[in-house]
């Protein structure tokens, strides 16, 4: 299994979900500060008896540096993004608003075409993508980031298409509020935030039903169903 984004706390919380469910021989962790996954990888190793190995993965960086060719797996969770700055700062940080784009789609999708085409040499393979509700419809309060997740949403929905007569599987994640690092400067309602590890069962289940795509928690189907049904002169007055 490759884990691109392996540091992030969902991230780590699936690849333990997938370890106690069923063995893998091995996992390519992929992150832009590998050194950081040193202790992750130890436990890894000790707790479960698998291969673990660390590649850089900096999609900041002019190129990334991996043969993906050379890689053995069936099986990519891809949770590397990056929230930025809150609209009203970031619209004014010409390098912040190029760091959302390029993490969260540009360089992003550069990479996991290589994968995909890997993927189809091999004869299948799986992809699971976390994007966001962010995606959904552009709000003022993170409209950089959503843009680049509407944008992410829409090439896994293609990626998809394009990979079922290849016998190769795209599962698009949505997740909602996540109990995670990346939003831990941020109050979220508490009745709709999940921890990581719930987010990662949700997710293996959606994985093991071959399941298109899941919102995580299921509640955030309704929610933005709802948002969507705005009228546009209406919804451009609101504070979201």
């Amino acid at each position: 299994m490759i884990v691109l984004g392996a540091n992030s706390d969902v991230a780590k919380a699936f690849v333990e979900k997938i370890l106690k469910e069923q063995h893998l021989k091995r996992v390519y962790l992929c992150s832009s500060n590998p050194k950081e996954l040193a202790p992750f990888k130890a436990h890894l190793e000790v707790k479960y008896s698998v291969d673990i190995e660390v590649l850089e993965f900096n999609l900041l960086a002019n190129t990334v540096n991996i043969d993906y060719s050379a890689l053995d797996y069936k099986l990519v969770f891809c949770a590397s993004g990056y929230l930025g700055k809150p609209a009203e700062k970031g619209i004014l940080d010409e390098h912040d608003s190029l760091k959302i784009v390029t993490i969260n789609y540009a360089k992003l999708v550069v990479e996991l075409n290589k994968i995909a085409t890997d993927l189809v040499s091999k004869g299948s393979g799986t992809i699971i993508g976390l994007s966001s509700v962010a995606g959904e419809r552009g709000r003022q309060s993170n409209f950089l980031y959503g843009s680049a997740k509407a944008g992410f949403t829409a090439y896994l929905s293609g990626l998809r298409n394009y990979l079922v007569s290849k016998n190769c599987h795209v599962l698009t994640v949505k997740p909602g509020f996540m109990d995670t690092k990346m939003i831990e400067d941020i109050d979220t309602p508490k009745p709709l935030t999940i921890t990581a590890e719930k987010a990662a069962h949700l997710i293996y289940k959606g994985y093991k039903s071959k399941k298109n795509t899941i919102y995580i928690a299921g509640i955030w189907r309704y929610i933005m169903a709802i948002i969507k049904m705005i009228p546009e002169f209406i919804f451009k007055k609101l504070s979201l």
